[in-house]
């Protein structure tokens, strides 16, 4: 009759220290997972500047095309002009929010503090994480602090 193995305690290879750095999400994780969030917030990064400058630019130039409105305009043409230049400076705020929470989220990584509740100093779930990854607060912290609003 043969009999069932046993999982066996693991233990650390030769010529290692047998630590591994905790990471984001709690679980064991390396440096290869930093790296890889790293790259994932450089290219958001990346994509959200260029998307802000353009947006600028296009703002500028409808605020050079404002002035060209005068009094003999329909004012519904001046309405959806002010409405357009509303959204548009509100997509740019929402953008320059974005850019410093990527901006936050790196430095975080070069600071070791990367995965980790700025609230509690537990270690954020990695779900939430691979879905956000500039977040600074962990779920429970996250529901606490919208609740107040």
């Amino acid at each position: 009759m043969a009999s069932k193995k046993t999982p066996s305690a693991r233990t650390s290879p030769p010529g290692s220290s047998g630590t591994t750095r905790t990471a984001p999400g709690g679980g064991k994780r390396g440096a290869r997972d930093l790296q890889s969030f790293r790259r994932r917030l450089e290219e958001e990064l990346t994509m959200l500047t260029g998307r802000y400058a353009g947006l600028e630019a296009a703002t500028a130039s409808d605020s050079d095309a404002a002035g060209e409105l005068g009094f003999g305009d329909e004012l519904a043409d001046a309405g959806s002009y002010t409405f357009d230049r509303e959204r548009d400076l509100s997509l740019v705020g929402n953008l320059r929010d974005l850019i410093q929470k990527v901006q936050t989220a790196l430095a975080r990584i070069d600071e070791g503090s990367f995965g980790r509740c700025e609230v509690c100093g537990e270690p954020i779930e990695a779900e939430r994480l691979d879905a956000l990854p500039y977040t600074t607060l962990c779920l429970a912290d996250a529901r606490r602090r919208s609740r107040i609003r």
